[in-house]
């Protein structure tokens, strides 16, 4: 399922793409994909894509480790002109404990993506990438 943004004027010229897919390796593969596209489409490196790529799949690697099974993972792409943030989630049950900034899989993100943030709500965890555009660039 892929949906733009319902209404223009909430996202002020900027591009939300929502993908749920199921929580399979095999399906993984098209989040990733609709990464590259976008992260080409902001112009970033072949570097930059292949970073955020790598990004997607270990944030989605955590967040699956805290899923229950045959669940989905949702993920939502926010393009602007400066940056492409992606929020990656899945359902949970009960309290669900994501990696702190010192872990491991923490600093790769960080050193993928630039900005990242985790958080629970509403019965979903979650895990936000955003990359910013090189002002320099193209």
């Amino acid at each position: 399922m892929t949906q733009l943004a319902p209404n223009a004027s909430t996202t002020s010229k900027d591009d939300v793409v929502v993908l749920v897919v199921p929580a399979d390796g095999s399906y993984l593969a098209v989040l990733r994909t609709a990464t590259a596209g976008l992260a080409a489409r902001l112009q970033f490196t072949l570097d930059e894509i292949e970073d955020l790529r790598i990004a997607v799949d270990e944030a989605c690697a955590i967040l699956l480790s805290v899923a229950p099974a045959d669940t989905e993972v949702t993920s939502q792409f926010e393009v602007t002109d400066s940056a492409l943030s992606i929020d990656v989630s899945v359902p949970v049950s009960g309290h669900a404990t994501l990696p702190g900034g010192n872990s491991f899989s923490w600093q790769v993100l960080t050193a993928l993506a630039g900005e990242v943030s985790a958080y629970t709500d509403n019965g979903r965890a979650a895990i936000r990438l955003t990359k910013r555009r090189n002002p320099n660039a193209g």
